[in-house]
């Protein structure tokens, strides 16, 4: 647009001047509702027009669970390393290290104790930006070591998933978390340690065929996507055309794989009524 069509229009400012909107300030849901970025963080990472759960990782869910937003993470600096020598379109080191710099996460799992509502609570939380949350061995070893001392500790657990699954570039050696993990929880099940489970958008793969679904509750997410494998490849597998949603939250808690399912703003105190209930303890406002 030339200069003096731009005045006749009571444009003052020059095209080289001219900023654009930083990026950030706005969220896009996809029913297309458009959220303020500051209003979508003190409304839990939910828009508030649709509902719609926001995909969120360890750092906001820490804050949503720990009080004061206080914990001890643990083993911070286990990293995944490269028996197998794996290349796909890159090297697994420089996936792990693109990785690494992108999140600034060590690997897709963060565990942690802290305060929840005064009630002490180890938490395991996946991180999906982290290669798609996917389950290697670290992820496995340092869900085991935060089962391991919950049992030691006699306190209660709480893993949320957020995965596409086993990490391919780990081949058995991923698989061989599924059963390290539910061996863990089997003892916190023996010595009457409550283990709670939430499944958020997506949960798949090896995740939901171990931990995801072996809580003495299970809940999850409005909305969140949770099944062993795509739509397609159950469809092939069983020749039957499936409902639309039947790989949903909803879909799932009616037909009971589900306990509940809660928004994100209810989680703390849900999950800490639980705990209340299953110690006998007096219930907190």
């Amino acid at each position: 647009m030339s200069w003096f069509k731009r005045k006749e229009k009571g444009i003052q400012t020059s095209t080289e001047e001219k900023k654009d909107t930083p990026k950030g300030l706005w969220y896009k849901s996809p029913t297309g509702k458009i959220v303020d970025a500051k209003e979508l963080e003190q409304n839990f990472y939910v828009s508030p027009e649709d509902g719609y759960h926001v995909r969120i990782g360890s750092n906001e869910y820490f804050k949503i669970l720990f009080d004061d937003n206080k914990f001890k993470e643990f083993d911070i600096k286990l990293e995944s390393k490269d028996p197998l020598k794996f290349e796909d379109t890159k090297k697994y080191p420089d996936r792990l290290k693109a990785a690494q710099e992108k999140t600034k996460l060590t690997d897709a799992v963060r565990t942690a104790v802290g305060k929840s509502k005064g009630n002490d609570l180890v938490v395991a939380c996946m991180d999906f930006t982290f290669i798609g949350g996917s389950m290697g061995s670290v992820v496995g070893e340092k869900i085991a070591r935060a089962a391991q001392y919950a049992l030691k500790k006699k306190l209660p657990f709480m893993i949320i998933s957020k995965s596409g699954g086993a990490r391919m570039q780990e081949a058995a050696l991923s698989l061989m978390q599924l059963a390290k993990t539910s061996v863990m929880l089997a003892q916190l099940a023996d010595a009457g340690i409550p283990y709670i489970s939430l499944a958020t958008d997506p949960t798949t793969g090896g995740t939901t065929a171990s931990f995801a679904m072996l809580g003495d509750i299970n809940i999850a997410e409005p909305g969140a996507l949770i099944g062993f494998a795509g739509p397609r490849v159950v469809r092939d597998t069983t020749g039957q055309d499936l409902p639309e949603d039947f790989q949903t939250s909803e879909f799932l808690l009616e037909h009971g794989f589900l306990d509940f399912i809660t928004h994100r703003r209810d989680l703390k105190d849900k999950v800490n009524l639980y705990i209340d209930l299953i110690t006998n303890q007096p219930l907190r406002a």
